[in-house]
């Protein structure tokens, strides 16, 4: 009975923060619209770490990588070959997949702390890269002026905050509703089996390695689709938007809202992105100290046994115990995966 009722409440303010998104571009003003549909492109990113670290085990700090990808990819189709926010969305999920796929040798047989330094080295190169490469992405003056889309073939153009923030919306809700039913698959539970007992998943003969390197892929898709729907939302990207902060925050959100549930990372990152923007107005030149902060007290605060939470403990922290029971139970990891 406490399960239902919990289920009952979970859907109950799904539904309710639902209404409050598709009633908000009513409800505020245009900059505020805007800010939202941007938070909402930022809120996919989240999604995308949330399914590497908090379903995969696999901690990131590299999904503003395959983000830029799309975000770039988006915006150069945008200026001289389609108006049409689907095909945007489109090339935009094939450059972020296919970024991620080419880091998976990098990635995939790695584990721990060493995830983490080589995502962000990913994610800084990228940054680099298209910081540099001024004929295609503007440099570090960024891209400007890119025409606004229409969603479909034949549809009127999105002229205006409102109509761009209901089409992120749209875009991020079958997204987010695919993820969560592809989760309740066979693949989601293999997934979440290597998470929580890799040497065991790969005793049983399972190619957890091939797992781990698919959801890698899928992950850099959604992080490139949010990389079009921020272009859609700001008709303007540059470096500045792909840099070690927004990775550091995104994970921040992820943490916060919680790094097994799809949902609670969405909401997660976009509190603490709205929080961001929020405090560079209240707190001028201070807003990365008191963000810094509230990421240490997070940390501190997580749940199992002080330390981390068990989703992403048996990589994050390889050797670390869930519990006394975990340690009497499950088989001692290897150095690394199959």
């Amino acid at each position: 009975m406490r399960d239902e009722a919990v289920r009952a409440l979970r859907r109950g303010v799904a539904v309710l923060v639902l209404a409050g998104l598709v009633l908000a571009p009513w409800a505020v003003d245009d900059y505020t619209v805007a800010l939202l549909a941007r938070t909402l492109a930022l809120g996919l990113v989240g999604v995308s770490v949330a399914l590497l670290t908090g379903v995969a085990g696999l901690p990131t700090l590299g999904q503003t990588a395959p983000y830029a990808a799309g975000a770039y990819a988006s915006a150069v189709v945008g200026s001289r070959l389609s108006d049409v926010a689907v095909v945007h969305l489109v090339v935009a999920a094939t450059a972020g997949a296919a970024l991620a796929a080419a880091t998976v040798p990098l990635v995939v047989y790695a584990r721990g702390v060493i995830v983490l330094m080589i995502t962000l080295a990913i994610g800084e190169l990228v940054v680099t890269v298209v910081g540099r490469w001024r004929s295609v992405t503007g440099g570090t003056d960024g891209l400007a002026g890119v025409p606004p889309v229409r969603p479909l073939w034949g549809l009127p153009v999105l002229a205006t905050d409102r109509a761009r923030y209901l089409y992120a919306l749209v875009v991020v809700a079958v997204l987010v509703g695919a993820v969560l039913l592809v989760l309740r698959t066979r693949a989601g539970l293999l997934l979440r089996a290597g998470r929580d007992d890799e040497a065991r998943l790969r005793a049983s003969g399972h190619r957890v390695a091939a797992h781990v390197a698919a959801v890698h892929v899928a992950a850099g898709a959604v992080a490139g689709a949010a990389g079009s729907l921020l272009v859609v939302a700001q008709q303007f990207i540059s470096p500045a938007d792909f840099g070690f902060d927004t990775s550091a925050l995104l994970l921040l959100g992820v943490v916060v809202g919680g790094v097994a549930s799809v949902g609670g990372a969405l909401v997660g990152a976009a509190i603490v992105i709205a929080g961001r923007d929020w405090l560079f107005g209240v707190l001028p030149g201070h807003a990365p100290l008191v963000l810094g902060v509230a990421f240490v007290v997070t940390v501190h605060l997580l749940p199992g046994d002080g330390r981390r939470p068990a989703g992403v403990r048996g990589r994050l922290l390889p050797g670390l115990p869930a519990g006394p029971a975990a340690a009497e139970e499950r088989p001692a990891p290897t150095g690394a995966r199959a």
